[in-house]
């Protein structure tokens, strides 16, 4: 499947919950306490994202925004998790 996520480095806590904006296809937000420098905070939305959807961090891929908050993700995962995951804040 493929994941729209709105990625916010440099936050308190790692976080996979809550929808950004009212777009279609939904954006889903991630929080990680990882600074964007040397791609450390792409390296913690692919855990976060991992561990949200009870995967190994190695099924997880950027497809495209490795350099923006805005990134598409391939996930192997099911629709329902991700729905969980929106209703989340």
């Amino acid at each position: 499947m493929q994941l729209t996520v709105r990625v916010y480095p440099g936050s308190r806590t790692d976080r996979v919950g809550g929808r950004y904006g009212r777009s279609e296809p939904p954006i889903l937000v991630v929080r990680v306490t990882a600074r964007a420098v040397d791609g450390k905070a792409n390296l913690a939305t692919i855990r976060a994202v991992a561990a949200a959807f009870d995967l190994p961090p190695s099924a997880v891929r950027i497809s495209h925004g490795a350099t923006a908050r805005t990134k598409v993700l391939t996930v192997p995962a099911d629709t329902n998790r991700l729905e969980t995951l929106l209703r989340t804040s």
